[in-house]
């Protein structure tokens, strides 16, 4: 069993930055693929970012990408998302999942989940 803990969440305004983390206990995460996911208020889930066991490989939602980086550390069990040029369209609550699969683009390809942290994005 994988307990997984994001932190890093808060308020920030349009054009900022917060790194997110989520850290794995329970079991090594080493050998799982990891990815965020956000979900408005309203809206369904989306995948934001993955990142592949070795940190080799990574995919980005085209809303993201060049603003948000994808990271691991597995050292640590723990995996990052940098998020900068912040947009109140970012604002959701962002969970992070771990993946036995390659390249998962699926909720359903997640089998561990987070219970979230809230991002908030300020005009």
């Amino acid at each position: 069993q994988v307990q997984l803990v994001e932190s890093g969440g808060g308020l920030v305004q349009a054009g900022g930055s917060l790194r997110l983390s989520c850290t794995a206990s329970g079991r090594t995460c080493s050998s799982y693929s990891m990815g965020w996911f956000r979900q408005a208020s309203g809206k369904e889930r989306e995948l934001v970012a993955t990142i592949n066991w070795s940190g080799g490989t990574t995919d980005y939602a085209d809303s993201v990408k060049g603003r948000f980086t994808i990271s691991r550390d597995n050292a640590k069990n723990t995996v990052y998302l940098q998020m900068n040029s912040l947009q109140p369209e970012d604002t959701a609550k962002y969970y992070c999942a771990a993946s036995l699969r390659f390249r998962p683009t699926h909720g359903y390809e997640y089998v561990y989940w987070g219970q979230g942290t809230q991002v908030t994005v300020s005009s």
